[in-house]
């Protein structure tokens, strides 16, 4: 009986002392710059978590969305993540233009967001691009990690190029 109780105690033991709570994993960002440096060694698709500091959505996004493990996970390894500040001060070389902040209203807009939403702006706005660097899409609005989940799966699998989005969500199964 005796060595019962110790083999128990002992499973237990190993048990609890090999456990180690997982890691969040978080989404790596990157600057627009080191983004294009890095797809220029080895081309990969662009997410670009387009934000202002004022937007309380923004903040829920960051918060919910890229915040699950999945999701990042599935972000750092399929694509090259860019924040851009959409009202950033600093201008931004790519493909030979430079594109600057314009001062309007009360506050203003950089020109790479407004080139990147196609003149749609709004927060937050998500934009897909391709390895050629070309607008996939650009997607307005705050999304739940359940309408991201099949969306970073259709742009990051290529599922796109031959299958329209509806007809992909309809044999999606979350594993959220």
């Amino acid at each position: 009986m005796q060595v019962l109780k110790y083999l128990f105690v002992s499973v237990i033991l190993i048990g609890v002392s090999s456990f180690r709570p997982i890691e969040n994993e978080k989404v790596n960002w990157l600057t627009f710059e080191e983004a294009i440096a890095l797809h220029e060694k080895e081309p990969k698709k662009l997410l670009i978590d387009l934000y202002t500091d004022w937007c309380g959505w923004c903040k829920v996004m960051d918060r919910n969305t890229y915040s699950q493990a999945d999701i990042a996970s599935y972000i750092n390894e399929n694509f090259y993540p860019v924040k851009f500040n959409a009202e950033q001060k600093e201008p931004v070389e790519f493909r030979g233009h430079t594109f600057e902040f314009v001062a309007q209203g009360r506050r203003g807009v950089h020109e790479l967001a407004a080139a990147l939403t196609r003149n749609k702006l709004s927060y937050p706005t998500t934009v897909f691009m391709d390895e050629e660097l070309r607008i996939i899409q650009p997607i307005a609005g705050y999304l739940k990690p359940e309408q991201m989940e099949p969306i970073l799966l259709f742009i990051g699998g290529d599922h796109f190029k031959t299958t329209p989005f509806e007809d992909f969500k309809k044999n999606h199964k979350s594993s959220l």
